[in-house]
């Protein structure tokens, strides 16, 4: 076969490195591990990528994807942070990065009758990699929730308005983390825990839980601080709460983040 030309590695006169170039929003098949020691199969969109010296014009992108198929048609979440190694040698780069965001199913029962419902949460994992044999891994849930307002409670003569609002919680650790216990960790911080599937009496439960539990954006994000800072395993740790709130016409959000 006739050798073609090469154009990525034609040389840059523009004196620019450039911090990430890659591929994004390639879906690719996952299997994660539960805590129960079952696993789960998903779909993850990955986006993979690593730096670019000033001197070279382009990278080569369909390397980036012969490096995630390498690994076969279902990728283990305990082989993915090896991927930016793989990603350093294949693209003689200094530093790679990938991530991989997936749906994570769990089924909940509801809090009286006990009738079982299926919930998703959104999952991220970020990995990064350089040639000084650094690694850095970020583990986020983003976590659905409940929160009724302090402020309205202690004001209104009947009921209080409440809303549903979204937890982003990020963190680094020293050892294994699941995933189900990020997400319990937040759940527990809110006023109530939402849930797929809710008969007459799991929705007055429901209701007066987050009744007798006010909190505003701000309790949220300190109390998912104060829970993570009680983790020895927990190293550093981002929380962002935004309430979708239902009698205002903006959203409310509140953010800590936390290294020791």
């Amino acid at each position: 076969m006739k050798e073609l030309k090469d154009t990525q590695n034609e040389f840059d006169d523009r004196n620019i490195a450039i911090d990430r170039v890659g591929v994004k929003a390639l879906r690719f098949p996952l299997e994660v591990r539960n805590k129960d020691g079952s696993t789960q199969r998903t779909v993850a969109t990955t986006a993979l990528a690593v730096d670019l010296p000033h001197h070279f014009k382009g990278t080569h992108m369909s390397r980036f994807v012969e490096v995630l198929n390498s690994h076969g048609n279902c990728l283990d979440v305990r082989e993915m942070t090896a991927i930016p190694d793989e990603l350093l040698g294949r693209l003689d780069a200094r530093k790679a990065h990938v991530e991989f965001r997936f749906p994570f199913f769990r089924s909940k029962p509801a809090p009286v009758t006990r009738m079982p419902g299926v919930m998703d949460y959104e999952v991220v994992f970020e990995s990064e990699s350089d040639i000084e044999g650094n690694n850095d891994f970020v583990l986020t849930v983003i976590v659905p929730v409940a929160t009724l307002c302090p402020c309205s409670k202690a004001i209104s003569d009947r009921g209080a308005h409440n809303q549903r609002g979204t937890v982003t919680y990020s963190v680094r650790f020293k050892e294994p983390i699941w995933i189900e216990d990020l997400i319990d960790l937040v759940e527990s911080s809110a006023s109530c825990e939402l849930y797929s599937l809710l008969k007459r009496p799991d929705e007055k439960a429901v209701t007066e839980r987050a009744y007798d539990n006010p909190v505003f954006v701000e309790d949220l994000v300190r109390n998912i601080a104060a829970r993570s800072n009680a983790q020895e395993n927990i190293i550093w740790y981002r929380v962002e709460a935004e309430n979708f709130e239902s009698i205002h016409n903006h959203n409310a959000y509140a953010v800590v983040e936390k290294a020791r």
